[in-house]
């Protein structure tokens, strides 16, 4: 994923339009990926991705959790652990194909108590 950049498959499977529908958290990490080279303020990501930046920050603290991105206030960037910024990739992508192979209310009721959370 590094360097704003997507499997050759992902890109030949994919519709038209299907890289503007992606939600806020994956803009923002792929906008965070992209410029690796810099820091960046919450209300600045927001700016340049349009959206709100109370929203952009909830979405970084989450993400800040997670071991994605690196904080030092007031500033943010993705982190600089490829290893597990790839295998959030991977995760987010077996998520994604079965959302789309059996949907997600259907994903809920399979879902079972030994079922260990992803985080």
């Amino acid at each position: 994923m590094s360097s704003g950049t997507i499997d050759i498959d992902e890109f030949e499977n994919a519709e038209d339009g299907e890289f503007e529908r992606r939600n806020d958290t994956e803009r923002i990490v792929l906008f965070l990926d992209e410029n690796d080279d810099r820091a960046w303020k919450a209300s600045s990501i927001a700016e340049a991705l349009e959206l709100s930046p109370d929203a952009v920050s909830a979405i970084l603290s989450r993400l800040k959790e997670r071991g994605l991105v690196r904080h030092k206030r007031p500033y943010w960037a993705i982190t600089d652990d490829e290893e597990r910024l790839e295998s959030a990739y991977r995760l987010h992508q077996q998520y994604e194909t079965a959302n789309e192979q059996y949907g997600e209310e259907r994903l809920e009721e399979l879902r079972t108590d030994e079922m260990e959370p992803v985080q």
